[in-house]
């Protein structure tokens, strides 16, 4: 099995200011450890795009996509896929690759969203995925402003389809979150776990393929230490794939 994943990347510029003078470095981070880590476990192929390679570098046509049995986006806005550099500096015709997804998935493939400030509407509504094809793929509806719900007190999520083989193997609560995307839950849907009024983890059959939404993140912050070492992390994500693609879960 072989999956695409894009996003969990991000550059950090920073100012140090002492006394009359400053100066500035630059960093650049990565969120895909854990989940890596939790394909390498199992077997499953993964090929990464960070987000500054998405624009040049995420498939532009459907032959390219259907190399990979699911296709996740996590944390990373979709300008990011419609704002290729041919387009947005020499502004010639591209594919749109929100669209290009959407029949990925009509044709059998498996996508899912995680959550995080840039996925989904995110922060500022910088996400920009409301009213696009991808919206329209995923089991929820998304809210047309900024939808981060902050909680550095934590919340639990309550889990309403126990039996879902999404969670084959996984026995007691859920560690905490810091916090979540809101969504809204689909009439066509399955949503799998919530909290509040909003679905926290839904999923749901788009043409011959399946995808699922994962409100919150899969890495620091809204992922605490206690999620993404949980014993069941590596469970999860891959039943998750497993069960996107179609492929049975032991």
């Amino acid at each position: 099995m072989k999956i695409l994943f894009c996003g969990e990347s991000w550059v950090k510029h920073i100012i140090h200011t002492k006394g009359f003078d400053s100066f500035t470095n630059t960093e650049y981070e990565e969120g895909i450890h854990w989940f890596a880590e939790a394909m390498k476990s199992c077997g499953i192929e993964m090929e990464y795009i960070p987000g500054h390679l998405a624009p040049d570098h995420f498939p532009v046509s459907l032959d390219e996509l259907e190399q990979y049995d699911a296709v996740f986006l996590s944390d990373i806005g979709s300008n990011s896929l419609l704002l290729s550099n041919k387009t947005f500096s020499k502004s010639e015709l591209s594919v749109n690759r929100l669209d290009l997804i959407k029949e990925y998935v009509s044709r059998g493939g498996g996508f899912v969203m995680v959550g995080g400030y840039l996925t989904f509407q995110g922060i500022d509504a910088k996400g920009r995925y409301k009213d696009t094809a991808v919206e329209e793929i995923l089991p929820i509806t998304m809210l047309p402003y900024d939808d981060r719900h902050e909680a550095p007190e934590g919340i639990h999520i309550k889990i309403d389809k126990p039996d879902h083989p999404v969670f084959k193997g996984i026995q007691g609560d859920w560690p905490h979150f810091l916090g979540y995307n809101k969504l809204l839950s689909d009439a066509d849907a399955e949503t799998l776990a919530h909290h509040g009024d909003y679905a926290f983890i839904s999923t749901k059959a788009f043409g011959k393929g399946r995808s699922l939404a994962f409100a919150s993140d899969l890495a620091p912050h809204w992922g605490p230490p206690e999620f993404i070492n949980w014993q069941y992390y590596n469970t999860f994500w891959i039943n998750v794939v497993k069960w996107v693609a179609g492929e049975d879960i032991e």
